[in-house]
């Protein structure tokens, strides 16, 4: 499909692209870059010279870096394997393993470990591994980065003994490796374990081995999600996270309100996993924007190299996906139904976990579609963007809820020392 627009295929401007993790929820990604290729000429490369991603985002981004060298080839072939998910092509979901998994946690539990053989994990992810070995060709990601159609690509995962996040990248020779509180930047040939490490969802997956130490998912301690791309040199970055903004209605202070189920509270635990490091690290870029726009260049230099104000452009789905997996439940295999109702989370209040585990067509096609019309409905927006121009929002964020409701009324009370705008005072 040809695109009308004068949108470049490279801009000048080092744009990078954020995938958060999300499970299933990671299909909304594609529909988003579903329609940036549509929007670009048909033949572009790869428009990011900058990809990192986490967990389910980790996959998408190796799978774009790839096939870096045309940019609506590597997103259809996205679309097709999201479009065809069954949860057997992600774990195994027959009746006799659920059986099994379940029983093997409950004796180990009754016998306090004591039965030589604990399990991993709660569900075998094996199935994934083979369709990822089959379908991402590795070593075609070090001829995208030789072939100048991107500079790095970042995979985050978590040490279980280092207790650090760490953002293993592959990319150009220039780029070196960082070390933060909890945190680093370590140069490695991406390859099959690191993306199994970055999905491991604890309990959930099993954890992975690299060099000595086990992995799991890498949303567990990563505080920053957008600090990979920014070490990376990204100077503009486009994040699509897997999460409507719109809280749960109040509860009405004369009902007492049911106890939350254990499948609740763990659609809760992957909700904060996946969702709260972006949110926190969004409000920290915020702050720092407004304060350098007060500084001539929007650039501070200091002892740890330059602090660069970084505009960044958020798409969040335009729905609550709770509902969305509400109306696919169905389709997910019998013995997994059971699994979830036994939690508690085959319920409104529930469905959270369900949208996390949902790989199923029905569902993932919905996702893939949303993602499409909302990004079509912002599509000047992301045009502008993409093209390097300010899209005028407070602190050079656009599509962020929480900033328009936390900050455009607190502009002003802001200011570097010496500078004549806004009033002073203390957030």
């Amino acid at each position: 499909m040809s695109s009308d627009t004068d949108i470049p295929a490279n801009s000048n401007v080092r744009i990078g692209l954020v995938l958060p993790g999300g499970g299933a929820r990671a299909a909304y990604q594609v529909g988003v870059l579903k329609a940036l290729s549509r929007i670009l000429p048909r033949n572009s490369p790869n428009p990011f010279s900058i990809v990192s991603g986490t967990s389910a985002g980790a996959i998408n981004s190796v799978v774009l870096a790839s096939r870096a060298h045309l940019f609506h080839l590597a997103v259809a072939e996205m679309e097709y394997v999201w479009s065809h998910f069954h949860s057997e092509q992600v774990f195994k979901a027959d009746n006799w393993t659920i059986f099994r998994n379940s029983m093997h946690w409950l004796l180990t539990v009754v016998s306090g470990g004591m039965g030589g053989s604990n399990p991993l994990s709660l569900l075998d992810n094996t199935p994934l591994r083979e369709m990822l070995r089959k379908r991402i060709n590795f070593s075609a990601v070090q001829k995208a980065i030789d072939g100048g159609y991107i500079d790095a690509v970042a995979v985050t995962a978590a040490g279980y003994t280092s207790a650090r996040s760490v953002s293993f990248y592959q990319g150009s020779p220039e780029i070196e490796p960082w070390r933060r509180v909890r945190r680093c930047g370590q140069y490695e040939k991406i390859n099959l374990d690191h993306l199994m490490a970055s999905i491991a969802v604890p309990i959930v997956f099993p954890p992975v081995n690299i060099e000595g130490e086990y992995f799991g998912d890498g949303a567990m301690r990563q505080a920053t999600p957008l600090s990979p791309a920014v070490h990376l040199g990204a100077e503009r970055i486009l994040v699509i996270g897997a999460r409507n903004e719109v809280p749960d209605h109040k509860v009405q202070t004369n009902v007492v309100p049911p106890y939350p189920s254990l499948g609740r509270v763990a659609g809760y635990v992957l909700d904060a996993l996946f969702m709260d490091g972006l949110s926190a690290d969004l409000e920290r870029l915020t702050r720092i924007n407004l304060m350098l726009e007060q500084v001539p260049g929007r650039t501070i230099e200091g002892d740890q190299g330059e602090l660069r104000g970084i505009d960044a452009m958020v798409m969040l789905p335009s729905e609550d996906i709770r509902e969305i997996a509400e109306r696919h439940v169905h389709e997910m295999p019998r013995s997994v139904r059971i699994l979830l109702r036994g939690l508690g989370a085959m319920n409104k209040g529930g469905m959270q976990l369900a949208s996390y585990l949902m790989f199923e067509s029905g569902y993932t096609r919905e996702l893939i579609r949303l993602g499409y019309k909302d990004a079509m409905n912002r599509r000047d927006e992301l045009e502008r963007f993409m093209q390097g121009e300010s899209l005028g929002q407070p602190a050079g964020i656009s599509g962020w809820q929480a900033l328009c409701q936390e900050y455009s009324m607190r502009l002003p009370a802001l200011r570097m020392p010496g500078s004549s705008k806004g009033k002073s005072g203390q957030d």
